[in-house]
């Protein structure tokens, strides 16, 4: 896990890798079906495009289900700000101007396959996160240490999922 940032105003970021044995142009289809993508997560538990969207295109919008022991349940609107087909899929959670979390994948071709970023931005838009640090401030580094690796953790696993689906489909 790679990560930056110890207080909110830093805009927290975590990221994750992975190499893939499969060529950009086939985990493109993959990462890009986010209605897919809570059969990876423990976090995300349902996903549906909005205003008549089928898919990823710049400005298209989503909702997310999503489901956490400490944070409890809630749900998002996520808009596409990037989609650059074999290359970068991102998503700014709630307002695109100030959201609450940036989300993206970079595919890169390596040794004959892909290597697969997974990245989080938190903020600078308010969210559950930001209302844990408002009740315990003496604690804010503690508290998104520990969101960052819980959301590491989570992101790992969805690469690794992601990875075997894609490999076994290669």
């Amino acid at each position: 896990m790679e990560w930056t940032g110890a207080r909110l105003a830093d805009r927290p970021t975590t990221e994750v890798r992975t190499w893939i044995a499969a060529a950009p142009e086939q985990v493109w289809p993959v990462v890009s079906d986010i209605e897919r993508l809570p059969e990876a997560s423990s976090e995300l538990h349902a996903v549906e495009w909005l205003d008549g969207a089928s898919g990823p295109v710049l400005g298209a919008r989503f909702r997310g289900h999503n489901r956490n022991d400490v944070l409890g349940e809630w749900a998002t609107t996520s808009h596409v700000i990037e989609c650059d087909p074999g290359r970068a899929f991102a998503w700014a959670v709630q307002d695109p101007a100030e959201p609450n979390a940036t989300w993206r994948f970079v595919l890169a071709p390596k040794d004959g396959g892909t290597e697969l970023a997974y990245r989080v931005r938190i903020g600078p838009g308010r969210s559950g996160l930001t209302m844990a640090v408002d009740r315990m401030p003496d604690k804010e580094q503690k508290i998104i240490y520990r969101r960052l690796c819980d959301l590491a953790e989570n992101m790992d696993a969805t690469l690794e999922h992601l990875k075997r689906r894609i490999e076994r489909t290669a």
